[in-house]
């Protein structure tokens, strides 16, 4: 499938993501369309929930535009929904005021995890779509993000039945019946790397693995059960669509000790969180993938002066990117609903402003 879009006016994203030289640091925010904006809180309220939402493109294109036409971000991401996977899976996703995603019928029984299958294409066709209506009303000013859960994120929800600080179920599971836990494991995987190749399809530009939960797993049971189905999809994704370069980003929060082994598995870049050095995260992966973070979406509740003083102090660990280097500034993880809308203004200025010094001093 082939659409007409608009040229790419703005490629500064996709530049630091190859690890070509850039003019200045890019930048976008996960979470960036989302209930810290009052247009968002107001499209929401018309909409009547999260997956009425999510699941009618013209709302989840309106949303997607409301960052980028208020700050000059570098990238936009698909306004949708970690979980749309598991839900087209048949597992019953709802969400419940004040309480996250929740899943009506949960993986409990041998039969309902051996029975489980890759979704039809056409269950997720309105994610489609929203892409293909966002790239075009983007027209060329940023690229579109589309994005997944990770195999083992997915995971946690559908066993846990919601989110979990303990993990108890799925951790049980994955002890006493690994064989069931990589069979889940195997069918989102696949499932994971269609639907980023879809969105390919569709528009995206780049696309990013979201590894929210990987942090919770033991040393070795993160390389068994989350970075090598990672690989799996790394390794199936469309590179290319249209004669354009498709980078790929993976993120485990929580995933710095492994940040060599995550380097190696074919992204693009690396996502880190906030518990990161970024210049030691950078001599550890030299020119092996670009990285991507790391501010405390905390330091967003300060004063102006203190935000600018921790931005320029993340721009100064990561240093002047050079050829064969690559950042893109981004928040250790997503915005909190309470952040005051005009400390991105300053976040989004300040990153800007001072990257490109940082080059004129270089």
């Amino acid at each position: 499938m082939s659409h007409n879009f608009s040229p790419l006016k703005n490629d500064t994203f996709i530049k630091a993501l190859l690890r070509e030289e850039t003019d200045y640091t890019p930048l976008w925010l996960m979470r960036q369309a989302g209930r810290y904006l009052p247009e968002y809180r107001a499209t929401r309220k018309g909409a009547g929930s999260f997956m009425s939402l999510a699941k009618n493109p013209a709302f989840a294109t309106e949303v997607t535009l409301q960052p980028i036409d208020r700050y000059a971000l570098d990238a936009a991401i698909l306004f949708s929904d970690i979980l749309t996977v598991p839900d087209a899976m048949g597992l019953g996703l709802y969400f419940e005021e004040g309480e996250g995603p929740k899943f009506e019928r949960p993986l409990k029984e041998e039969k309902d995890i051996l029975a489980l299958k890759v979704p039809e294409a056409g269950s997720l066709q309105y994610v489609f779509d929203a892409v293909t209506q966002i790239r075009t009303a983007l027209d060329g000013r940023v690229p579109l993000i589309g994005f997944s859960g990770s195999p083992w994120t997915l995971a946690c929800y559908m066993v846990e039945g919601q989110g979990s600080k303990e993990f108890h179920k799925v951790k049980t599971l994955l002890y006493k019946r690994p064989d069931l836990m990589h069979h889940i494991l195997r069918v989102n995987a696949d499932a994971v790397a269609d639907y980023l190749n879809a969105q390919i399809d569709a528009g995206a530009q780049a696309v990013m693995i979201f590894d929210s939960w990987g942090g919770a797993l033991a040393d070795a049971a993160y390389q068994e059960f989350s970075l090598s189905y990672m690989q799996d999809i790394v390794a199936k994704l469309q590179k290319e669509k249209d004669g354009k370069r498709i980078p790929a980003i993976v993120f485990t929060k929580g995933g710095g000790l492994w940040l060599e082994k995550i380097a190696a598995i074919g992204a693009d870049a690396v996502g880190l969180d906030w518990t990161v050095n970024l210049g030691q995260a950078r001599a550890r992966v030299g020119h092996q993938v670009a990285l991507q973070g790391n501010l405390d979406p905390a330091i967003l509740f300060a004063e102006p002066d203190q935000i600018r003083q921790q931005v320029i102090q993340t721009l100064d660990a990561y240093g002047t990117p050079t050829a064969g280097h690559g950042h893109v500034f981004n928040l250790g993880h997503g915005i909190s609903q309470f952040t005051p809308p005009e400390s991105v203004s300053v976040l989004v200025d300040t990153v800007h402003e001072y990257s490109r010094r940082q080059r004129q001093q270089g």
